[in-house]
């Protein structure tokens, strides 16, 4: 029974940072990059202004840092619940 809870305790934190990543990534690809597109315009960053710059690199950057953010997390959620590699 108890190794039933650990496994349940260890999918719903998977899911819970998923969803959390996905959600950050939505945001800055979607909100930042369309929606908010025009609010963004009269920011200059590096030549261009900021609703350009999140609709070109700003989205690939973020998501690349959460790439990164998600392994290192998961990491310590596989060491928490006992299911890390080494």
């Amino acid at each position: 029974m108890t190794e039933n809870s650990s496994s349940n305790a260890y999918w719903s934190a998977n899911i819970r940072i998923i969803y959390i990543c996905l959600a950050i990534w939505a945001i800055v690809s979607y909100g930042f990059g369309i929606l908010l597109r025009p609010a963004l315009s009269a920011i200059p960053v590096g030549g261009t202004d900021l609703g350009f710059w999140f609709a070109q690199q700003g989205s690939i950057v973020i998501f690349i840092a959460l790439i990164f953010y998600y392994a290192t997390y998961m990491n310590k959620i596989d060491r928490a619940h006992g299911v890390d590699e080494e």
